[in-house]
């Protein structure tokens, strides 16, 4: 074996999501390779989880990872307001250097907090691929498409999306393809984004329904709600990541579970906007599949996948005034195994297997937080910290032990960040927001 993790308390998250005590596992060429009790034989490098939970990687599905350098730019502000009159601004005047510092902060800010996979949207995704094969974390990226109805742009976004997909087909880093939105995309750039997506069997990365005014100016403008139109050109299938869904009504929550489409649920992002509950608890008992994602550190303002499982939890329990919506085992699948399966990957990540990819944290139960052990799902979703995470491994391979990294240098990563960052808010006109 290449790595032995040594009696852990293992989450498997498995198909009959067993919780195994005193377990180890052997990991070989990047693989899970034996799940036992007692197992037996020689490892280049052993981690002793005694006093740990042993659990699939969080998977987060949903975010900008480059927004990190925006993180308190522009906070209390109405999503309409905040995208037209402070975000876009400032990304428009983005260069490359800025998109690599500000995901490598994000790549550190997730290993951190114990997540081993995420799914983004942005600009410059060289230079986010390249964050990901630089700090060992694993990634699907996708270059945000627009044409604002200028069906003149069509080419230059798909030639952005053949690009990618050309470079990142499979391995650490994979490409999607990405349609920003129903309001910001004419149908025809949805519709060739679709086609490319199947010619390249990949998904479709896309925010849909997130205000109530985006749905109010979807009937206005096009006569149907954003789901409503986005099935009625033939755009919804399976291969769809709606990232956000906060306002789908009764019909569309039965178009989505009809056409296979997946949720990436934001939690803190969309109250932090005020944009509205998302109907949850109604896409799980329609047994649709709901991931959990950050969305950007501008609008939630962290990364950490524990607090959007906290959240998550809690904020459909007091909005449905019932404490029994929204279980911590519902959250914990979907930053897990339903995170793999919104981005085609529940046969490689998302549950500890044999055979599956050996993406996996191993969380401290040695804090006052932790203690007593009574219930290790309610735990990880209710009490542990991003802070807890004690050691992360991707793909086979040890990225962080015992809260060292051993991919990035933390003080170089947030010097630089901190230097990139300058330099685009005094390019953007923005350096009243400098301290």
């Amino acid at each position: 074996m290449d790595v032995l993790i040594k009696n852990g308390l293992v989450l498997t998250m498995d198909k009959r999501r067993r919780i195994l005590k005193n377990t180890s596992i052997g990991i070989t060429d990047g693989k899970i390779t034996d799940i036992a009790e007692d197992l037996k034989g020689e490892a280049d490098f052993v981690i002793d989880a005694s006093d740990k939970i042993v659990m699939p990687g969080l998977i987060n599905a949903h975010t900008h990872l480059p927004m990190t350098l925006l993180r308190g730019m522009a906070d209390d502000l109405p999503l309409d307001k905040w995208l037209n009159e402070e975000i876009w601004p400032i990304e428009a005047q983005l260069e490359a250097k800025h998109v690599y510092a500000g995901a490598l902060l994000g790549c550190l800010e997730m290993i951190q907090s114990g997540t081993t996979c995420f799914n983004d949207m942005y600009f410059f995704m060289d230079e986010v691929a390249r964050s990901c094969k630089e700090t060992g974390i694993r990634g699907c990226i996708s270059h945000a498409m627009f044409d604002f109805g200028d069906t003149s742009k069509i080419p230059e976004m798909l030639g952005h999306g053949k690009d990618n997909i050309s470079k990142y087909k499979n391995g650490l880093v994979r490409a999607f393809v990405a349609p920003h939105a129903p309001y910001t995309c004419s149908q025809e750039l949805l519709l060739k984004a679709k086609e490319l997506a199947e010619e390249n069997e990949t998904r479709l990365h896309i925010h849909i329904a997130e205000s109530q005014k985006e749905v109010n100016d979807s009937i206005e403008q096009k006569g149907a709600p954003p789901f409503e139109y986005l099935d009625k050109i033939g755009f919804l299938d399976e291969n769809v990541i709606a990232v956000h869904s906060v306002w789908a009504s009764e019909k569309e929550i039965g178009i989505m579970k009809k056409r296979g489409v997946k949720v990436a649920h934001n939690p803190i992002s969309n109250m932090k906007l005020a944009s509205g509950v998302a109907p949850v608890p109604e896409y799980l008992k329609k047994g649709i599949c709901v991931a959990l994602g950050t969305d950007g550190a501008a609008s939630n303002n962290n990364l950490s996948m524990f607090s959007e499982m906290k959240t998550c939890a809690l904020l459909h329990k007091i909005s449905n005034m019932d404490p029994s919506t929204v279980p911590a085992y519902s959250v914990l699948e979907s930053a897990t195994i339903n995170g793999a399966r919104a981005l085609g990957m529940e046969e490689e990540i998302g549950s500890i297997e044999v055979g599956k990819t050996a993406d996996i944290i191993l969380v401290n139960l040695k804090s006052a937080n932790m203690t007593p052990l009574t219930n290790p799902v309610s735990h990880i979703v209710y009490a542990a910290k991003g802070s807890d995470v004690n050691s992360v491994i991707v793909d086979g391979r040890i990225l962080m032990q015992d809260r060292e990294l051993r991919t990035l240098d933390l003080e170089d990563v947030l010097k630089f960040a901190n230097e990139e960052a300058r330099k685009l808010f005094l390019k953007a006109g923005k350096e009243d927001k400098l301290f």
